[in-house]
């Protein structure tokens, strides 16, 4: 079974307009963008605290970006709109053959991936990081490019709950961390779930104290 990857056009598009939009509503700070390699296959692995961090990612990335994004999302004409813009649909319940395919031939074909480390909105500190993640490294060996935004989740956990009108976003990207080749068991997925949760946590605390001695 195969899948195709979505358009790539669909994504540039997507980054169009979020870098209109987002701006318009929020102040949204951007550093150490040029983490992002400028070419080649990169997965995001962003963390997840608010309803916005997705739109915020797609304006803040430097690159295009293909998001794995529950399929709850993709009803009524929010559907239509996520996948003319290049999102992924996927199932949580178990495990999404299609919207994994789609995922891998997104790397197959040099583009960027944007996979949520934590699986599902939380308390965005990477505390839980799943195997999901280092299976789309190790499978493909992109670099995987942590990201941590600040200032999405601030306001609660309902729909409702999104940062007021003019407040400040911050997202920061970190340093590539690069997967040695290897298998697909699962020890080897455990040894890099492991090191990729290591590099997470860490830029998550290095952002923090650095925000923190600058307020």
């Amino acid at each position: 079974m195969s899948a195709s990857a979505p358009t790539a056009l669909g994504a540039a598009a997507g980054l169009r307009i979020a870098r209109v939009v987002m701006p318009t509503g929020w102040s949204v700070r951007v550093h150490d963008a040029h983490m992002v390699p400028e070419h080649g296959p990169v997965i995001l692995a962003p963390n997840h605290s608010g309803f916005i961090d997705a739109p915020l990612l797609m304006g803040a990335s430097p690159r295009p970006i293909h998001c794995l994004t529950k399929k709850e999302m993709f009803r009524g004409p929010m559907g239509w709109f996520l996948r003319a813009i290049g999102q992924i649909p996927i199932d949580r319940s178990g495990p999404d053959r299609t919207a994994l395919l789609r995922a891998a031939a997104v790397l197959d074909a040099g583009r960027v991936l944007v996979v949520y480390a934590e699986g599902r909105r939380g308390a965005g500190d990477f505390s839980d990081v799943r195997p999901g993640l280092a299976w789309f490294a190790l499978r493909s060996g992109a670099p995987v490019v942590p990201v941590v935004s600040l200032g999405t989740g601030a306001r609660g956990s309902t729909w409702t709950s999104v940062p007021g009108l003019r407040s400040r976003l911050d997202v920061v990207f970190g340093a590539p961390v690069e997967l040695p080749a290897g298998g697909r068991s699962r020890e080897a997925l455990a040894t890099a779930s492991a090191k990729l949760q290591d590099a997470l946590t860490a830029h998550h605390a290095v952002v923090l104290r650095r925000f923190k001695e600058t307020e």
